[in-house]
C-alpha cells in the first residue's frame, strides 16, 4: 500500500519505520522540506517529498503534526485528492503544554473534527493514545496474549476498515470507538489515553470516559 506521513516527529517517524519494515511504499514530509529528511529516508527507505506531494502520494495519508500547526498547512492540500484516499489524524490538543488556546476545541469540538474542518476533508482518528516508543516496539502477532488495542474513530466505515487493517498489521488490535464526534473518548485525560490496554480494557476505558476536559487539558 502507498502510505504518506505528513510530520516526522516521534509518532510520524515511528509509523514510517514500522510501515517500511512491513513492506509498504512510504513517503514522508515535514514543514522544513524534503532536504531535511535525509537521515530518516536513509534509515527506512521512505521517500522524502513536500507536504503537497505527500497529500497526493498515498492511498492513506497520515497527518501527525502539532494541532497549532494544522492551520499553516496549504488550504487546498486535499482539494485534488480522490475521495478514496483515507486521511488519518493522530493529533492531540495540548493547550498548556504546546498548542495554546484553540477556541473551537475549548467550546467542545473534538480535536479531530476541528482538524477535519481545517483540512476540508473527513479524517479517521487513530494512533493518538499510544506512546511513540510503544508503537515502535510493542506490536505482537494477531491473537497474542496481552496484545495492546488501539481505539479508532471516524464516520466512513470503509476508511475506518482500511485503518483497522493497518493497525492489525502493526501488531495491535483495533477497537471501533464510534464516529469522529465520539473521538473525545480517546483524547488526553481520558482513561484510554496512554493505557496500553487490551481489547476488553480499551472498551472499558472508552465507556468510562467523561467528555468534560480536566483542568490540565484546558487552556
Amino acid at each position: 500500500m502507498k502510505i504518506a506521513v505528513i510530520g516526522t516527529g516521534n509518532i510520524g517517524g515511528n509509523l514510517a519505520r514500522r510501515f517500511r519494515a512491513l513492506g509498504h511504499d512510504v513517503s514522508i514530509a515535514n514543514s522544513r522540506g524534503p532536504e531535511t529528511l535525509g537521515d530518516l529516508a536513509h534509515e527506512t527507505g521512505a521517500k522524502p517529498v513536500t507536504v503537497s506531494e505527500a497529500a497526493r502520494a498515498g492511498d492513506v495519508v497520515i497527518v501527525t503534526i502539532p494541532l497549532k500547526n494544522v492551520p499553516a498547512l496549504p488550504s487546498d492540500l486535499f482539494a485534488a485528492v480522490p475521495a478514496s484516499v483515507v486521511v488519518v489524524d493522530t493529533g492531540n490538543y495540548y493547550p498548556q503544554q504546546r498548542d495554546g488556546k484553540i477556541a473551537e476545541i475549548e467550546a467542545g469540538m473534538t480535536e479531530s473534527r476541528w482538524t477535519a474542518t481545517q483540512l476540508k476533508r473527513p479524517v479517521i482518528k487513530a494512533f493518538n493514545n499510544i506512546y511513540a516508543q510503544h508503537l515502535l516496539e510493542k506490536g505482537k502477532p494477531t491473537g497474542s496474549p496481552g496484545r495492546i488495542a488501539l481505539p479508532i474513530a471516524g464516520d466512513d466505515e470503509a476508511a475506518k476498515s482500511v485503518v483497522m487493517k493497518l493497525i492489525d498489521e502493526l501488531g495491535f488490535d483495533p477497537v471501533d470507538a464510534g464516529s469522529i464526534d465520539n473521538s473525545w473518548k480517546q483524547q488526553p485525560g481520558t482513561p484510554v489515553y496512554g493505557s496500553d490496554g487490551d481489547v476488553a480494557g480499551v472498551r472499558t476505558a472508552l465507556a468510562a470516559a467523561h467528555k468534560e476536559r480536566t483542568p490540565e487539558w484546558r487552556a
